[in-house]
């Protein structure tokens, strides 16, 4: 399946116009004529016929998400990281605590010295 009928077929199934598709396209700062978005729908026996790139379904996927989904909204710092950022940790909250199993080396190790 070429390019060309991935984009026949979704304009067929989303019932899109060349217009619609040129405004889609338009969403991500790509710019198409009509007569150019014709050439990709045409056959391909046809002198006019032109193969659609990859970069121009991309485009046209991409632009699809953002008519159909929407713009990205955007990003707001979350209470959390600021205070995360205006708050540096103690010295004392980042020692770790020794393990019981570290406790009980000290100890035995204190002993067979005490014993030598």
């Amino acid at each position: 399946m070429t390019n060309n009928d991935v984009l026949k077929k979704l304009r067929v199934a989303l019932k899109l116009r060349d217009d619609d598709i040129v405004k889609i396209l338009e969403l991500v700062d790509f710019r198409i004529s009509k007569s150019e978005l014709g050439a990709f729908f045409r056959r391909e026996d046809h002198p006019k016929y032109m193969e659609c790139g990859d970069q121009i379904l991309r485009n046209f996927l991409n632009g699809l998400v953002i008519h159909l989904r929407g713009p990205l909204p955007k990003k707001v710092a979350s209470r959390k990281t600021e205070d995360t950022k205006k708050s540096p940790k103690k010295k004392s909250e980042s020692k770790k605590t020794p393990s019981k199993k570290a406790d009980s080396n000290k100890t035995e190790s204190k002993k067979k010295a005490s014993n030598h």
